[in-house]
């Protein structure tokens, strides 16, 4: 039987090394929140290069400004508004940028996250717990079932949440934003079933210590990087443009088999629940 397979590819080499240039996102619509800097600005470059019509959004108007410039300029389709994830609407108001200028939603990048505490877990103050979970959890769920219905409308569509290797191994000091991303890995197991239904996928990707202004407390202090390369096998800092392209990959043809997964993107750390 493998005599077969090896036998088919040889003769029809296509088969065995498709691209991800060769699947186009042509036509699709993605919108990615918190994608002025870091992994969303990446998400949406790595979309719109391969011809997702990206819709950007940040919480403020001179970030967003700034990002529509830089992806029109490498020949992206872009457009994009200021939003606020933990307000119902700036929700809405995203959504309806993308119907009303795109004429529909495929993908939705939930990428929006906030950390404003650092210390022990019994120091967490109630109301910094919920702004942390309202974001970074509450939010994705809330993006999710705002766009649905118009993914459903257009045969199908794709939403991928961004954890993190903190949600698998939660780091000392930020424990509550830890919690937060362990919660994005159960809510893509627990909404892939139902929203396959509607040839729905939902995946995730965890990053690991990427050179983002969010993480630079992280990669910036070289103790701290020390002990975080003693547990990697790539033993350097990722970049953005490396987890926009797994969120790409999520988003295309060539994954079309794949919903309910996390995509680990950690250079090697070892990620086990």
């Amino acid at each position: 039987m493998l005599r077969s397979v090896f036998r088919c590819l040889r003769n029809n080499p296509v088969a065995g090394q498709r691209s991800m240039s060769q699947s186009s996102l042509a036509g699709k619509v993605a919108i990615v929140t918190a994608s002025t800097d870091g992994i969303g600005l990446a998400a949406a470059q790595a979309l719109g290069k391969r011809g997702a019509h990206v819709v950007v959004s940040s919480r403020q108007q001179a970030k967003v400004d700034k990002a529509v410039a830089l992806l029109k300029s490498q020949s992206i389709q872009v457009i994009g508004t200021t939003c606020n994830v933990g307000k119902k609407d700036d929700r809405e108001k995203l959504v309806q940028m993308a119907l009303d200028q795109c004429g529909g939603i495929d993908i939705l990048v939930s990428n929006a996250a906030v950390n404003p505490f650092f210390g022990n877990m019994m120091d967490v103050s109630e109301e910094v717990w919920d702004k942390i979970m309202a974001t970074n959890v509450k939010s994705a769920l809330l993006m999710t079932k705002l766009v649905v219905p118009h993914m459903a409308k257009r045969g199908g569509g794709n939403v991928v949440f961004v954890s993190s290797v903190a949600g698998y191994q939660p780091m000392p000091g930020l424990g509550p934003y830890s919690v937060s991303k362990t919660a994005l890995l159960g809510l893509t197991r627990a909404l892939a079933p139902e929203l396959a239904q509607d040839n729905i996928r939902v995946n995730c990707v965890a990053p690991g210590i990427i050179k983002t202004r969010f993480s630079s407390a992280l990669w910036d202090n070289e103790d701290i990087m020390d002990g975080f390369t003693r547990l990697m096998s790539i033993k350097r800092v990722g970049e953005p443009e490396e987890i926009g392209g797994v969120i790409a990959f999520l988003c295309s043809d060539e994954a079309s088999y794949i919903t309910g997964e996390t995509i680990t993107a950690t250079g090697g750390m070892g990620c086990r629940l």
